[in-house]
């Protein structure tokens, strides 16, 4: 069963139980206040009745004008000394007599109201012993009645007003009740509906349009679209991440085929020399199969070397796809960037070596890790080397608003500035070096990894044909200057 129907059997129900109990009060009350008027009118008759004083001929004084002054009322009496009955005119006129006594009996009925039935229609009667003083026996009975006929019929309309009313009200409402839930639920069946197209397709852009008031479904519709909001967010994050991913898996082996043919041209090369007796290489003198062993060797190394530092870059960049994070300890700058301008010296390079004032750095501190931190200069510097074949590198610092800038500048073969927003992605090469410049493409990568796990952020500025400058800025934390 669907919530709107039970919701509408509950409704229904409740509503229900309140009208039983609503009509069942009324024809209650009704039929309680009906009959106790009728009986105090009874009563009151029954009180002004005035009786003669005739020894045992007792009767109804018929000079008293209060012998019987409500029509609708039935008098008669009962002489239990000569068992002679008295009836009221509209009850001789009638044809009507109540039940009396027997004899052996009179003396035990007690007075009060009962109920009988006369010639078909229902009476009411009040019974009332009178005794003498003196010797406390019963006398006169006196029964004085009245037709409850119109009050039992209007009582039974009454009945069958409240139960066709009920009724009525019980269809309307309930076709009143469905309506509303099937109307006040259309929204949870929209919410089914785009759940179901979400689950047939991949269509995450779907939202629920709801113009209602922020009620509970408005609440859920609100809390449902912003779910799909964020899942679509995942979902695209987990697109490109897949899409990243199968890239990353291309360009790696990519640059894993070019080291692996020249590793085993060579290795073939060399097992084919090794194979052939010495007396047999007929066109090949002794220094010839050296230099070319030596040869071989060698690009062997370099491939090996290369496949190396990109099997270590790959590892690093993995650990940062798994979150892997390190230590950050508050680290002095000065020290730090001397050595590292020191040991570029002797990288390999055809571009000339300058570096600045250091001595600003001078009691300034940064959280962050050391090892990652030259790590990430290396990076900037080698990269500059690389793209500068003649002309100029240099390293210098800045200090700004509480942040420190290290700058690696360089009048290489730079770049169009369209391409700046793709330098940091895995792979990437600009077009004019691939094949030229060797390299991985990872490096940049791993030094935007480094900048981001110290909060950092890289600034460049670049222009084809004029070199490229990286400014890596970093928060820092002051210090006393260094002895």
């Amino acid at each position: 069963m669907s919530i709107r129907l039970r919701l509408t059997a509950w409704y229904t129900g409740i509503l229900f139980v309140t009208l039983l109990i609503f009509s069942s009060a009324v024809y209650g009350f009704v039929h309680l206040y009906t009959y106790e008027e009728l009986k105090q009118r009874i009563v009151q008759q029954a009180n002004k009745v005035d009786f003669g004083t005739d020894g045992f001929d007792v009767l109804p004084n018929r000079s008293s004008a209060n012998r019987l002054e409500d029509a609708d009322l039935y008098i008669q009496t009962y002489n239990v000394l000569n068992n002679r009955i008295w009836r009221s005119d509209n009850m001789k006129f009638s044809g009507l007599q109540f039940e009396t006594p027997s004899v052996q009996k009179v003396n035990k009925i007690n007075n009060g109201f009962k109920r009988v039935t006369l010639n078909g229609n229902p009476f009411i009667v009040y019974q009332l012993a009178f005794t003498e003083s003196n010797t406390n026996q019963l006398v006169l009975w006196l029964q004085v009645g009245a037709n409850t006929r119109t009050i039992e019929q209007t009582l039974d309309r009454l009945q069958s007003i409240l139960i066709m009313g009920s009724a009525a009200t019980l269809v309307i409402a309930s076709t009143l009740g469905l309506f509303l839930a099937r109307k006040s639920m259309k929204p949870i069946g929209k919410v089914t509906e785009a759940a179901e197209q979400i689950q047939k397709g991949t269509d995450l852009s779907v939202r629920i349009e709801y113009e209602g008031p922020q009620d509970e479904i408005g609440q859920l519709i609100g809390t449902f679209n912003g779910m799909l909001e964020r899942t679509e967010g995942f979902y695209k994050e987990l697109e490109d991440a897949y899409a990243a991913q199968r890239r990353f898996v291309s360009d790696a082996s990519h640059e894993l085929r070019t080291p692996l043919t020249t590793i085993r041209g060579n290795v073939d090369l060399l097992q084919k020399m090794w194979e052939v007796a010495p007396g047999e290489r007929a066109d090949m003198d002794e220094a010839t199969i050296k230099q070319i062993s030596f040869e071989a060797v060698g690009d062997i190394s370099d491939e090996a070397k290369r496949m190396s530092r990109l099997v270590n870059d790959m590892l690093s960049l993995a650990r940062a796809d798994t979150g892997q994070t390190f230590e950050l300890d508050p680290v002095p700058l000065q020290p730090l960037v001397e050595e590292v301008a020191r040991r570029a010296h002797f990288l390999e390079k055809t571009a000339e070596w300058h570096v600045g004032e250091l001595s600003v750095l001078n009691g300034v501190y940064v959280e962050g890790n050391k090892d990652y931190l030259q790590q990430m200069l290396f990076i900037f510097i080698e990269n500059a080397f690389k793209y500068t074949p003649e002309g100029e590198v240099s390293l210098d610092v800045v200090l700004y608003k509480g942040q420190v800038g290290l700058r690696i500048s360089d009048t290489g073969i730079g770049m169009d500035k369209d391409e700046v927003p793709f330098i940091f992605e895995r792979f990437y090469r600009a077009d004019q070096s691939r094949g030229i410049t060797s390299g991985t493409g990872l490096g940049l990568s791993i030094a935007k990894w480094i900048i981001d796990e110290h909060k950092g952020s890289v600034e460049v500025v670049t222009r084809r044909g004029e070199g490229s400058t990286f400014i890596v800025w970093l928060p820092v934390v002051f210090a006393p200057p260094l002895e």
